[in-house]
């Protein structure tokens, strides 16, 4: 892999450390604005590569320019920063300098595009967004599902880009095993943000930590997304809930993370019955082979477990599957491992104790969600799901995952590799690092810790949250 990618990157972040938040945030809106005008090459593009159709992708490149003007909003406003002043004190024991703390873009980062959205988790997806918002300059690794897309794509950002006065090496785009390998390894690079597979993603994390100044991992991996269906719900709903699981486990050919893979329902289920019956949605074509093959492989897994049935579909996709409590008791690992694909798991359950085991077990997840009724006690239930996923959902379905600033996409082991969410206004904290000042010249801070907050955004001073209007 050619080096001067690397040199590029590291003289853009020393250009970028100094800009504005305002600055930034005109980069952003340009890249917003040049997807936007090449929507329709953009979608053609993709639609030969991926076959998600025009429908699709032109929401999504609509999804991807909003997440770019949203991080643009993020960086004007300010208070992404943290700010934080605490004057001197000579009176405290000990006497109490003059301390002032912000945080700091790392430096370059690496972004790996995602295969299922190859805007929004692509090239000039949320990733890069939120980094290049503080600064930091990103190297994006193309995913070899969508090649031509990555290369237009990424054209369309650098040209928007350096038109609006970001500095050349701001972005780039890398290709192939050996280059995703090499971003990781190289010592320019500060931190690795990864939407994958969890084998993918732990062997670049393995990477990443055993780098001689090891490097932080973002990687968004592995999630069942389980839901839980209470009796009082069931007998309440139990046919809306099957139309309503139906068409969120077969989004997008089931190849969204946030999928629900396993769903507890009540022994002699209305939703089950109903799901028997209803005309499941025709799968779309799977985006790549690989993925292809590894829904295959995870279907005939699933099939083989001792106790699961059939409930509807075909073993081709779309399939639902269920099983009791007895055959989760005995086989947990292979039931609650994630098949990628049009595929979910019903576990009936007898009792509220055998719920309740059965969530104590789980694994980290995007999401979990609850539908329930008013009449329910649902106390015990939502502090299990409160304890594997990182968005608790009260009735709907998971799959849609919107931009906004109270956004969080997260969860624990193996759904990400940390706590920070990909999605929403709080992705920039990833890149950022806290820096303290202390005794500081007023002339030599940073203009968001200096007296007179020439920048006006909000602030911590002494304690108190000063908020400027």
């Amino acid at each position: 892999m050619d080096n001067s990618i690397f040199e590029l990157a590291a003289g853009a972040a020393s250009v970028m450390v100094r800009s504005s938040g305002v600055q930034r945030a005109g980069w952003l809106r340009a890249v917003a604005a040049a997807l936007d005008a090449h929507t329709a090459e953009l979608v053609a593009v993709a639609d030969v590569e991926t076959r998600l159709g025009v429908a699709r992708l032109s929401g999504e490149v609509a999804r991807t320019s909003g997440q770019l003007r949203l991080f643009a909003d993020v960086v004007t406003e300010g208070s992404y920063i943290e700010a934080t002043i605490d004057h001197a004190d000579p009176g405290t024991a000990p006497p109490r300098p003059d301390l002032r703390r912000m945080l700091r873009p790392l430096g370059p980062v690496a972004v790996f595009s995602a295969s299922n959205f190859p805007f929004a988790f692509s090239v000039a997806g949320g990733d890069t967004a939120s980094a290049l918002a503080v600064g930091c300059p990103v190297i994006v690794k193309a995913h070899p599902g969508h090649p031509e897309l990555s290369r237009l794509t990424a054209g369309i950002v650098q040209e928007a880009l350096l038109a609006a006065g970001a500095p050349v090496g701001a972005f780039a785009l890398a290709e192939g095993y050996e280059a995703g390998v090499a971003l990781v390894q190289h010592p320019v690079i500060t931190a690795v943000a990864f939407t994958g597979s969890v084998a993918g993603g732990r062997a670049l994390h393995d990477l990443a930590a055993a780098r001689p100044a090891p490097i932080p991992f973002y990687g968004e991996l592995g999630s069942i997304n389980p839901v839980v269906v209470t009796r009082a719900a069931d007998a309440a709903r139990g046919a809306a809930l099957a139309n309503g699981l139906a068409g969120s486990f077969t989004l997008g050919a089931g190849q969204f993370c946030t999928k629900p893979g396993v769903v507890f329902i009540p022994r002699g289920s209305e939703l089950e019955r109903e799901l028997a019956t209803l005309a499941v949605p025709a799968a779309h074509t799977m985006l790549t082979e690989s993925i292809a093959k590894g829904f295959a492989s995870g279907v005939e897994r699933l099939l083989a477990i001792p106790g699961v049935e059939r409930v509807a579909g075909t073993q081709d996709g779309p399939l639902v599957v269920t099983a009791s409590f007895d055959a989760l008791d005995a086989h947990a690992d292979e039931l609650l491992a994630e098949v990628f694909g049009p595929v979910t798991v019903l576990l009936r359950y007898d009792s509220e104790e055998q719920l309740l085991a059965a969530l104590d077990i789980l694994e980290g997840s995007l999401t979990a969600t609850l539908h329930s009724e008013d009449s329910d006690d649902t106390v015990a239930v939502i502090e299990r799901l409160e304890q594997v996923a990182g968005r608790v959902l009260f009735a709907g379905w998971p799959t849609g995952v919107a931009v906004t600033w109270a956004q969080h996409h997260g969860g624990p082991w193996p759904s990400t590799t940390s706590q920070f969410t990909s999605v929403g206004a709080t992705a920039v904290r990833r890149f950022l690092r806290p820096i303290a000042y202390q005794d500081a010249p007023d002339a030599m801070l940073p203009p968001a810790l200096r007296e007179e907050n020439p920048l006006g955004i909000p602030r911590r001073v002494d304690g108190v949250l000063v908020c400027v209007t």
